[in-house]
């Protein structure tokens, strides 16, 4: 063996060793669990997708419960600081009062993978605190932005108790106001089992939900909260989920 593939070797055990972490899909962690659901749903028989918003609380977003709430449905909302639960309590807590799952999207939004240890830690743990402080609730689940993620990042939700979500169906709706096409890009790649990735806070988005509902009770899907999809199994801190 050469030197040079020497280097090259270490160097890439270096590079698994930082940025391989533990995940699993919505599905597989199922299979695993044993016992019986406790809510109305069992995703284990159903043909379920979960439905996700990002980056509120938002002016935007009561008028998006108003619609979940006239369908009887509940959604998982990864909430943000500053700017957001900092300016708009009333909102979050009504989120909460009305059944909706809460999780962590940091405090200002930062890439978790691109700052040290303690600065991500600080990002979630802010936010954790002002959820609890306002809803009475600490969550257990957290999206980073942009979905990137690592060891560090899965170590450090590991010690706050988050479980880390990601996404299989986003329609890019930070990039258009077009709410038909934010429609047709989410029904184009929806599967069961699958989690949907939509932004309260933009302008196209909740105009678009009525449509996208309509559309996935029509294919015979059931909406749930994360936790309902992964149910009987509970969300693991650390652990990745994505589908």
């Amino acid at each position: 063996m050469t030197a040079v593939t020497v280097v090259l070797a270490v160097a890439l055990t270096i590079a698994l060793t930082v940025t391989t972490y533990d995940h699993t899909s919505p599905r597989a962690a199922r299979d695993k669990a044993s016992g019986s659901v406790a809510g109305p749903v069992d995703c284990r028989k159903a043909r379920c997708v979960a439905l996700t918003f990002d980056g509120g609380p938002s002016p935007t977003t009561p008028r998006l419960l108003d619609i979940l709430k006239r369908e009887h449905l509940h959604a998982t909302f990864f909430v943000q600081g500053a700017g957001h639960i900092a300016k708009y309590p009333g909102i979050l807590r009504r989120i909460s009062d009305e059944g909706h799952e809460i999780g962590n999207h940091t405090w200002t939004h930062k890439v978790l993978t691109q700052i040290d240890a303690d600065e991500a830690r600080q990002e979630l743990t802010r936010t954790q605190d002002a959820i609890e402080r306002i809803t009475g609730t600490r969550p257990v689940l957290m999206r980073p932005p942009q979905g990137r993620t690592s060891r560090k990042v899965a170590k450090i939700c590991k010690e706050l108790g988050l479980a880390q979500v990601l996404w299989s169906v986003t329609a890019k709706d930070y990039e258009t106001t077009d709410s038909a096409l934010i429609t047709k890009r989410v029904l184009d790649q929806t599967h069961r089992d699958g989690i949907i990735l939509l932004h309260d806070l933009h302008k196209g988005t909740v105009p678009a939900v009525p449509g996208i509902l309509k559309a996935l009770k029509q294919r015979g899907y059931t909406i749930v909260t994360v936790s309902q999809l992964l149910a009987p199994a509970e969300p693991r801190p650390g652990m990745v989920y994505r589908p």
